[in-house]
């Protein structure tokens, strides 16, 4: 198998946090990272990558605590959404100062997803951090980047795997990691503590207290096997419907483009914003990216 690499990072969320696992394992093997395309998050852990700054970021995220990513919300109550993303970046920001895409020694793209004129939009040069916010901008929940005639959102809204940009060299291979992987029966992570399982997310707490009764009772509950009820609140119907459609991108552009190294991470070891679980993220994406570059290999 060849050792240069053209490495495509999903959108996902939290799940991202498995992308710098597969970023050490292919350095670990000897492979060279010729491009970067980023969606999302992948976009965030691309981005940091080509940099030359993942360490720092990966030593950050391993340290944040449930009410540390809630403190990093900038809440608001408009129309376009709910988190103005400031505050996140201005923190990213610290860890690096000013960056330029055409700076790095490795080509990246960022992607993000223009709503007035239903396409995507590319980063290939420019401010790193504009380019990412744009390209993580949840719609509904972040805040949208507007620049010029654009709106710009979420890379994932039209392409949340871009394969079909990497623009491969002789004897290169592409290898994608999909962050929207198939949900996984049994999956095994460590448990949740009760007062952790009871506890409300925050930020779903926060929403519940801005919206309208009308809206705030438009909750319904459902049966687990086990007689435990789970809240489907209108953040968690928004999520869900967003990841449902990112799903079948997702597919549509593996079956299209048959990407060398697939990595799927199953979409349930964890929601957006769970990156207080950063450490059991990365390691089920390390033996992920294990099990599939020993497969290829071999």
């Amino acid at each position: 198998m060849s050792k240069k690499v053209h490495l495509v990072l999903g959108s996902g969320g939290a799940r991202g946090i498995a992308h710098i696992a597969v970023i050490e394992e292919l350095e670990k093997r000897g492979y060279e990272i010729v491009e970067i395309i980023g969606c999302s998050m992948g976009a965030v852990i691309g981005g940091f990558y080509a940099s030359g700054h993942l360490k720092e970021y990966k030593d950050w995220l391993f340290n944040l605590s449930r009410s540390d990513v809630f403190d990093l919300m900038d809440f608001t109550f408009t129309k376009q959404g709910f988190v103005k993303g400031e505050k996140i970046f201005a923190k990213l920001k610290e860890m690096t100062g000013d960056l330029n895409i055409e700076d790095f020694k490795i080509p990246f793209t960022v992607v993000a997803t223009d709503m007035k004129n239903n396409k995507e939009v590319y980063f290939k040069k420019g401010d790193l951090f504009k380019a990412l916010r744009a390209s993580v901008s949840i719609p509904g929940l972040f805040t949208p980047v507007i620049q010029g005639n654009k709106l710009l959102v979420d890379g994932g809204v039209l392409n949340p795997l871009p394969i079909d940009l990497a623009k491969k060299e002789k004897e290169a291979i592409i290898v994608a990691v999909d962050l929207n992987g198939p949900a996984e029966e049994g999956l095994k992570l460590p448990r949740k503590s009760k007062k952790e399982t009871e506890k409300k997310n925050d930020i779903q707490k926060w929403l519940e207290r801005m919206l309208p009764d009308s809206v705030k009772n438009y909750t319904k509950k459902i049966e687990k096997p086990e007689d435990e009820e789970e809240e489907f609140s209108l953040m968690g119907l928004m999520e869900t419907t967003f990841t449902f459609t990112q799903d079948r991108l997702t597919s549509l552009m593996i079956q299209i483009y048959k990407p060398e190294v697939l990595i799927s991470i199953p979409r349930n070891i964890a929601a957006t914003f769970e990156f207080h679980r950063s450490k059991d993220i990365y390691e089920l994406g390390k033996s992920r990216c294990i099990e599939v570059l020993d497969k290829n290999e071999n």
